[in-house]
C-alpha cells in the first residue's frame, strides 16, 4: 500500500516472448459484456474455486503452528510492536522518532476535494499541530483500547489530500484503521487537543482522540486476551440497534475482529432493552467522557456471520473469506468503509488467525513469512515457473500491489485482488480500459505493468502462507 499505488492496474495477454503454453492459455479466454477478460459468472464464486482442489479441508497450518508464526512475527518483524514489550515509561527520542518515521512534511504539490491547491500556510498548521516540542523529555506508558472502526491518519487532521486533480480515492493522509478492541500504546497528543498518536501492534499513527479508551496495562491486555469470544467471520457484521447504548449501537466490526462474551448475565436478564436468547452477548469497550475505559455489553445476532474461534485454515476457507469481501468498493487505508489490497489479504488471514504486516512493503519482505524474492536478474521463463507453481493463498507482489492466488485454471493461476483498474489489449492490439475500484477475480498471467512488462516481469515476492 505505502509504495505509489499504480493509478490504473493493467490486464493484457503475455508478450510473445512468453511460454507457449501460457500464451496458449491467453488466447482461450474470451472477454464477457463486463469487459474483464475471462471472468464468467461461474469464476465470481467461491464453490468454483473450491471444487477444484484435490483436499480443500486439509489443514495447512494448526492452530499452534499459527501461533508460533504470530509470536516470530511481533518479535522480528521491525513494522510490529510488541506492546507489552514496552518499557513502563517512554523517552523523548523513542516518541519522537515514532511521528518522524510517519509525519513527514510533503514535498510535492497536494490538492483538495475540490482540487485547489493546498496551500503551504495549510501544511504548516498541519505539521504544528504535531507538537512535537511538547513531547516529555519522559513520559509514563499509557494505554488503551480501540472502541469503534478508527481512521489512522499521516497527520492529525481530517483533511483530505490528494495527489492529482479530480483523483479523490487516494487520500495521501490516510493510513489505515483499527478495530474495536485492539490495544494501542498512547505516546503523544496534538496540539488542538483531539488527537492522539496511538501505537498499535502493527501501525504507528494519528486518530481522533474519541476512538480510544485509556485504560491500565492489566484492563488492556485483560480484555485482549479474555476468553470466551466470537470471531467476525463475515466481511462486516454490526451489533444490533439500540437506543440505551448508542455507543455500541450498530457498531460495525470488520472480518477478523475478536470481541469477548460478556459472561455472568442471567439468560433470562434483557441486555439494552432487549432479550438475548437469539444473540451473542458481546463486551465490548467504551470511551467514558472522561476518556477512561470502560465496557458495557452489546447483542450480536446469532444469525450474523461469526464463529467462536478463528477459522480453521484451510485452502477452502482461504477462498469462501476472500469472496465474501468480493465487490467492495476499494477503499485506500481502509477508507470507504472498506480496505485496500494489503488489507484485505490481512483481513482474511486474520479472519484465520494468522496476524500479517500491514502495507504490501512490509508483507512482501517480513522475516515472519515465507517468502520466494525476485530481482532484476531472475528471467521471464524462472517468473513464469513461479507462476504456474503458485498455489491457493499464496500472496504476489507487485511495487505497490497484492493478489491472492485462488487457483488454477485454463493453464494459469488466477487471482482475487482490491484493484483500482485494469486495462488489456485485444486480438488486434487495441487497448480496453475498466475502471473496477472492487475487490475482482482475474486471471494472473495477462497481468501487464506497463506497454512492455507483465505482472509477471514486475513480481517482487511470492508470500506462502505454510507451515
Amino acid at each position: 500500500m505505502r509504495f505509489p499505488l499504480l493509478a490504473t492496474l493493467l490486464l493484457a495477454p503475455l508478450l510473445a516472448a512468453a511460454a507457449p503454453q501460457a500464451r496458449g492459455a491467453d488466447d482461450a479466454l474470451v472477454v464477457p459484456p463486463s469487459g474483464v477478460l475471462g471472468v464468467g459468472e461461474a469464476q465470481l464464486t467461491p464453490q468454483f474455486w473450491v471444487e477444484r482442489l484435490a483436499q480443500p479441508d486439509a489443514p495447512v497450518m494448526d492452530r499452534a503452528a499459527i501461533a508460533a508464526q504470530n509470536a516470530r512475527l511481533l518479535k522480528i518483524d521491525p513494522s510490529m510492536h510488541d506492546l507489552r514489550a514496552l518499557p513502563s515509561t517512554l523517552d523523548r527520542a523513542r516518541v519522537e522518532g515514532w511521528i518522524k518515521d510517519l509525519s513527514q512534511r510533503p514535498d510535492r504539490p497536494l490538492f483538495d476535494v475540490e482540487g485547489k491547491s493546498v496551500s503551504a500556510a495549510t501544511l504548516d498548521a498541519v505539521v504544528a499541530n504535531l507538537a512535537l516540542d511538547a513531547i516529555p523529555a519522559q513520559q509514563k506508558t499509557r494505554y488503551g483500547l480501540v472502541v469503534r472502526r478508527a481512521a489512522l491518519r499521516t497527520f492529525p487532521t481530517t483533511l483530505r489530500v490528494f495527489n492529482e486533480k479530480g483523483d479523490t480515492d487516494i487520500d495521501r493522509f490516510q493510513e489505515t484503521a483499527e478495530f474495536p478492541g485492539t490495544p494501542v500504546a498512547i505516546v503523544h497528543a496534538s496540539a488542538d487537543g483531539q488527537w492522539l498518536f496511538v501505537v498499535s501492534p502493527r501501525y504507528a499513527a494519528w486518530t481522533e482522540k474519541d476512538n480510544v479508551a485509556e485504560g491500565s496495562a492489566a484492563e488492556v491486555f485483560g480484555y485482549a486476551d479474555r476468553t470466551p469470544y466470537r470471531v467476525i467471520t463475515g466481511a462486516v457484521e454490526r451489533t444490533v440497534f439500540t437506543r440505551e447504548a448508542p455507543t455500541v449501537s450498530q457498531l460495525p466490526l470488520d472480518m477478523g475482529t475478536r470481541v469477548p462474551l460478556a459472561t455472568g448475565l442471567a439468560p433470562d436478564q434483557p441486555v439494552n432493552g432487549q432479550t438475548p436468547y437469539a444473540a451473542h452477548v458481546l463486551e465490548l469497550p467504551l470511551r467514558k467522557p472522561d476518556g477512561s475505559l470502560g465496557f458495557t455489553p452489546a447483542l450480536l445476532q446469532k444469525n450474523t456471520d461469526s464463529a467462536a474461534d478463528y477459522l480453521p485454515l484451510t485452502r477452502a476457507n482461504i477462498i469462501r473469506q476472500a469472496f465474501k469481501f468480493l465487490g467492495e468498493r476499494y477503499g485506500w487505508g481502509h477508507a470507504y468503509d472498506g480496505r485496500d489490497c494489503s488489507g484485505f489479504v490481512s483481513d482474511v488471514y486474520r479472519s484465520m488467525g494468522v496476524q500479517m504486516p500491514r502495507n504490501t512493503s512490509r508483507q512482501a519482505i517480513s522475516p515472519a513469512l515465507e517468502h520466494r524474492a525476485f530481482t532484476a536478474k531472475d528471467s521471464r521463463e524462472t517468473r513464469l515457473k513461479a507462476a504456474q507453481a503458485l498455489e491457493v493463498g499464496d500472496l504476489v507482489y507487485i511495487p505497490g500491489h497484492v493478489m491472492m492466488v485462488i487457483g488454477q485454471y485454463q493453464g494459469q493461476p488466477w487471482v482475487i485482488h482490491d484493484v483500482g483498474g485494469m486495462s488489456y489489449r485485444k486480438a488486434d492490439g487495441s487497448r480496453v480500459h475498466i475502471k473496477l475500484n472492487a475487490v475482482s477475480v482475474t486471471p494472473l498471467l495477462p497481468l501487464l505493468y506497463n506497454d512492455k512488462q507483465t505482472y509477471v516481469d514486475r513480481m517482487t515476492s511470492i508470500v506462502r502462507i505454510r507451515r
